[in-house]
């Protein structure tokens, strides 16, 4: 599944949106939560975390503000969570928390 986000290319996608990004992974992420989420939760959460790292790259690439700023893109993406907690699938079944 790493291999699968890995191949999306995420932070490579600067003109595009927050929420065409969602709608371009959610199927796909709610499809692995559909079949794999009944007994492999704790894997599902490390995924989730592996794709909130992605779009935490993402951001550094596209707000040059956040480009040298791990800790900052955390936050960044962490007042997403909390302003937009649908955007994601993956926001909706774990929750707002960022590691």
């Amino acid at each position: 599944m790493r291999h699968t986000v890995r191949s999306w290319r995420i932070h490579r996608r600067t003109p595009a949106t927050l929420d065409e990004l969602a709608q371009q992974c959610n199927t796909t992420i709610q499809g692995w939560w559909n079949y794999y989420g009944a007994f492999y939760r704790t894997a599902m959460h490390n995924l989730f975390s592996y794709i909130d790292l992605r779009l935490m790259r993402w951001a550094r690439r596209k707000y040059k503000r956040l480009w040298q700023h791990k800790r900052r893109s955390a936050q960044w993406l962490r007042k997403v969570k909390s302003a937009h907690p649908w955007l994601f699938v993956h926001w909706r079944v774990v929750g707002v928390s960022v590691g």
